[in-house]
This record gives structure tokens, C-alpha cells and sequence, in this order.
């Protein structure tokens, strides 16, 4: 089996062809090998899923942190990328003693602005953009009760945009909220925000609609929808586009999936003030899905084995791609290892080859060791091992992978030291 190919033009090319900017959230520790090279080949800017939140940069008063938003801020300098900061004032992911701390409104706001000014200060001139505030209004259109709202009154928002635009003029500034993708009560309420503000001369560049969709329900509303901001003269921006699906993945979903991501993007493409697009996280296996939405999951643009997936050719084609190759049947089967039993000498391990929306009518496991582990014995498939490279073929009777379904094989193997799990492929 060989993997599917991504579209001859990155999608970085594509989306800088119409004037858009594509972009991917990341987790910094992931950025070498194919995470890496697909973060840096295909995307234009990069989004800190976690690094620059305020319990990540700050997690004790005083005490700093910025090493993995300094990892992917240079990353993306390497990489002829933009980064969006992400974000300054958030009602979650608060540091303990910030959130347990009694505060009067000064001291909040005082906090507040030092928070602001010290990371904005800190990236002054290398942050294309910063979701200043996230997340303020509840369903209905009221605002979120927080300890910002709470304690400072509505004019957090005002007070946050106008600190951020002192401690770096040039980065454009954005309100980011989800659930205000289509027309509804609470996108009503963030564009008489900005209306508001841009009426009182309060800084604010763009808003962001961060599109954490559920398969087969992107509004129809979206493009109306994205260009009543822009109409307002501010830039939009969809933020952290992902579309969720109830497990397992099958070929049907995966279409309705492609189809979804393409009607996304094409509402983006169609309103000039439309910059950005940013899927939050572009792998399965680097996505916040499974573990927040228990049951859904294969939300992303990539397969956990790094194969782009329909949904990826979807955006390809709504940004003008041509060259596209649709995903071999085989590109929905993967490869799990783990390790089931470890003792101080050996241990034994398993694979489990699954299929959604594909099957198989024969396989092979391959692998790479990193630490010098040796296999010693195999069942329910025939393994070779030469150096550190492995080769695990099927037996006579477990071949055939239907659709839906899985097979498993295991293993003896000897260790010594450490017992990292490798990377497996379908070859």
C-alpha cells in the first residue's frame, strides 16, 4: 500500500493565489519529522494550540515560560510563515493562582495589562495577528460570566484591544468566539460589539470564528455571514476549523466531510476580507476531538499516518487546486502499535491494522526501532528484521481487512535501556 499524495501544490501556494493565508494549529513538540515537514511545507501561518496561553506562559506569578512559544515562533520564521497569537484574555486555561487569587477591579485590571503588555511586547513585530479576547458571549448573545466580565465589566474587551495595540501597533487584533459561524444570537451580539467598538475608536482589526463544526452542519449562513463583518471594516478570519464525525470514519462520511471542508473554504474565498483560514490541528492524531467529544473524532485534514484524507482535497479544490489526486482506497486503514506486556529484559507488543470507508486483501507492517529492540518470536504474522527496520507481512489466513474492520498481530522482542514506541506504516 502506498500513501496518498498530497496535491502537487501546497496548499499554502494555493490559498497565497487568492489573496488567503491557510494555516494550522500546532503543538510545538511535535515539529520535527512528517509533523514537521507537513507544518512547515503545506501551511502559511501557524497558531499555538496551548503555548501562549496565559496557564501555559505564566503558570506561577512572575515565573515565565515561554519555551515552546519561542519554538514555534522561530519555527515558523524558518518556515516563511505567519504566526496568529492565540490567546491574551480567556475565561479557561487560567493559571491556579490567578484564578483562585481575590482580587479588587484594579488589581484585575492591573494584571490584566500587564499580562497583555509583556506577551505582546515580548513577539512585538513577529505575531501577524493575536486573538486578543476569546470566547465572550454566551449562546443567547449575553456575555459570558468570567472573571474578567465580572470583575472589570464589558469594557475588558475595550480595555484588553486598546493594551494590546499599545505593546504592538502593527499586529491586527482580533475578537474570537465559536458557535458565530452562521447568523444567529450570538454572532449578532460580537457584530454590535464591533460595531460598537469601531464606533468609539476602540482598536479592532478582525473577528475571529473559530468553526468547530459537526459533519453535515456548516450554516448556511456562513459567507452572509462573513461578509456583514467585513461590510463592518474589519477582516474575518476562520480560526480553528475542524469537522467532527461520529466514529468509526467510512467512505460516506468521508465525502460529506470533503464537501464540508470545500463549502468552508469557498465561503472564505468568496469575500475578499476573508484572510485567513486555520484548521486547529491538521493530523487525527494531533486533534483535540476524541478526548473533548467522546464517539467523534477523524476531524482533520490528515489521517494519524499523515495521509491526507478527502476533506484535505476539499480545501485544495475551493482554493483553485487542479493537479488533485483523490486518496487510493487503501488510504483509510492504519497501523496501531503498543506495547501490551514489558519486563526488564523483553516485552511483548502488538499491532492493530483497522479500515474505515476501505479495505484490504493483504498487508504489510513496517517499523523502524529506535532503541535497539530485537524481535524474537511473531503470531499472526511473519516478521523480518534487519537491523532496525522491520517488516511484518500477513499470515495465510488474516489478509483480508474488511471495511469497518480490523486484524491484529503480536510479538516477542527484547529491549535494553528504553522502549520508545515507533511509527508504523502500511507499505
Amino acid at each position: 500500500m502506498t500513501s496518498a499524495q498530497a496535491a502537487d501544490t501546497p496548499l499554502r501556494d494555493l490559498a497565497a493565489a487568492k489573496g488567503k493565508v491557510v494555516g494550522t494549529a500546532v503543538t510545538g513538540s511535535k515539529l520535527t519529522g512528517s509533523y514537521g515537514d507537513i507544518a512547515g511545507a503545506q501551511f502559511g501561518s501557524l497558531t499555538p494550540g496551548n503555548a501562549m496561553k496565559w496557564g501555559s506562559v505564566e503558570p506561577t506569578q512572575g515565573t515565565f515560560n515561554w519555551a515552546e512559544a519561542d519554538q514555534i515562533v522561530a519555527f515558523a520564521q524558518a518556515h516563511n510563515q505567519q504566526v496568529r497569537g492565540h490567546t491574551l484574555v480567556w475565561h479557561s486555561q487560567n493559571p491556579s493562582w490567578l484564578t483562585n487569587g481575590t482580587w479588587t477591579s484594579a488589581q484585575l485590571g492591573t494584571l490584566l495589562q500587564n499580562h497583555i503588555s509583556t506577551e505582546v511586547g515580548r513577539y512585538q513585530g513577529r505575531i501577524t495577528a493575536w486573538d486578543v479576547v476569546n470566547e465572550p458571549f454566551n449562546e443567547d448573545g449575553t456575555y459570558r460570566s468570567t472573571l474578567w466580565y465580572n470583575g472589570l465589566g464589558a469594557d475588558y474587551i475595550a480595555s484588553a484591544l486598546t493594551w494590546a495595540r499599545a505593546a504592538d501597533p502593527a499586529a491586527k487584533l482580533y475578537i474570537n468566539d465559536y458557535n458565530v459561524e452562521g447568523v444567529n444570537a450570538k454572532s449578532t451580539a460580537l457584530y454590535n460589539l464591533v460595531k460598537s467598538l469601531k464606533e468609539r475608536g476602540v482598536p479592532i482589526d478582525g473577528v475571529g470564528l473559530q468553526a468547530h463544526l459537526i459533519l453535515g452542519q456548516v450554516p448556511s449562513t456562513l459567507q452572509q455571514n462573513i461578509q456583514r463583518f467585513a461590510d463592518l471594516g474589519v477582516d474575518v478570519a476562520i480560526t480553528e476549523l475542524d469537522i467532527r464525525m461520529a466514529l468509526p470514519a467510512d467512505s460516506t462520511k468521508l465525502a460529506q466531510q470533503a464537501a464540508d471542508y470545500k463549502a468552508v473554504t469557498a465561503a472564505c474565498v468568496a469575500v475578499t476580507r476573508c484572510v485567513n483560514l486555520t484548521v486547529w490541528g491538521f493530523t487525527d492524531s494531533d486533534s483535540w476531538v476524541d478526548s473533548t467529544f467522546p464517539g467523534y473524532g477523524a476531524a482533520t485534514l490528515y489521517d494519524a499516518n499523515y495521509a491526507p484524507k478527502p476533506a484535505y482535497y476539499g480545501v485544495a479544490e475551493a482554493l483553485g487546486g487542479t493537479t488533485t489526486t483523490p486518496p487510493p482506497s487503501t488510504g483509510a486503514c492504519t497501523a496501531t502499535y503498543s506495547v501490551v506486556n514489558q519486563w526488564n529484559t523483553g516485552f511483548t507488543g502488538q499491532v492493530r491494522i483497522a479500515c474505515s470507508g476501505a479495505s484490504l486483501s493483504s498487508w504489510k507492517a513496517v517499523w523502524t526501532y529506535g532503541a535497539g529492540q530485537q524481535i524474537t518470536q511473531a503470531w499472526n504474522a511473519t516478521c523480518t528484521q534487519s537491523g532496525a527496520a522491520v517488516s511484518c507481512v500477513n499470515a495465510s489466513y488474516n489478509g483480508s481487512v474488511p471495511e469497518g474492520g480490523s486484524v491484529t498481530f503480536g510479538f516477542n522482542a527484547s529491549w535494553s535501556g528504553s522502549n520508545p514506541l515507533p511509527t508504523v506504516t502500511l507499505g
